[in-house]
């Protein structure tokens, strides 16, 4: 993809997943990678893997403190100039309302909303300065329809769309491009790494992320989008890349299936 050549891109969650798969992709595409995770060893191992890794570093961060992880970046990373910014890490959840802590919900919050406005508010001055930049953030098809189980990611998700939004509407005068990834099932780790109700991980997967696409897939339709600088896109297959239609004009269709599942 011709459109990443040369560019820098801050990439989170980039060492399982989604993000890894972006990663490995990104750099077959020419871009220069900022690596961000919470582990610098695992970050490490990825950027050695990657395509041309002289190209790329490596920033560990904990986005469960955004305000920390956001100071921490921008001493590290200082006056470099950012083109593109893919807000992917996050985290999942598999709990009842009724079983799940108020620290659960706190945490998902951190990670899954505030982590992406911190980021995005360190590097949107000089994209402004500039009036050359893309903000990307990869939500979720549970950013438009709630399920049980995820009251707090759906909670997240449909907080950092909306934010998305915003930044989409108050962008525009100065020509940057906000792009919003819903991917669906996807088969990847997350329903390992969900937080369970006393917030700890739930250590198997679910029958829903396994019989998803691949993160590879996920990825390259995820990359393709970035690319044409497309406002939002859902990326999945089967009931969950229709789900946000369905949502849209049968609403109660889709809160009666929900309810049954």
């Amino acid at each position: 993809m011709r459109y990443f050549q040369g560019k820098t891109v801050w990439l989170t969650g980039a060492s399982s997943g989604i993000g890894l798969a972006m990663a490995q992709q990104l750099a077959e595409a020419g871009a220069h990678l900022i690596l961000t995770s919470r582990r610098h060893d695992a970050l490490e191992q990825v950027r050695q893997s990657l395509a041309h890794p002289e190209r790329h570093q490596v920033l560990a961060l904990d986005l469960s403190q955004p305000e920390q992880a956001a100071l921490m970046a921008k001493d590290a990373l200082g006056d470099q100039i950012i083109d593109i910014l893919i807000n992917n890490a996050g985290v999942s959840q598999r709990s009842l309302i009724l079983e799940t802590d108020m620290s659960v919900y706190r945490q998902l919050m951190e990670i899954d909303y505030f982590g992406v406005i911190a980021l995005t508010k360190l590097v949107l001055p000089r994209m402004v300065e500039r009036r050359a930049g893309q903000i990307v953030t990869v939500s979720s098809v549970a950013g438009k329809v709630g399920t049980k189980l995820r009251s707090g990611y759906n909670g997240a998700k449909f907080g950092v769309i909306g934010f998305m939004d915003s930044l989409r509407a108050e962008m525009a005068q100065y020509g940057l491009t906000v792009t919003s990834i819903l991917p669906g099932f996807i088969n990847t780790q997350v329903a390992h790494n969900s937080l369970t109700g006393d917030g700890t991980a739930l250590g198997h997967e679910d029958p829903d992320n396994a019989g998803g696409i691949s993160a590879e897939e996920c990825a390259r339709k995820s990359l393709e989008a970035i690319a044409k600088q497309k406002a939002e896109v859902v990326v999945g297959s089967g009931l969950s890349k229709l789900a946000p239609f369905l949502q849209r004009f049968f609403p109660g269709l889709v809160r009666r299936m929900i309810a049954k599942r």
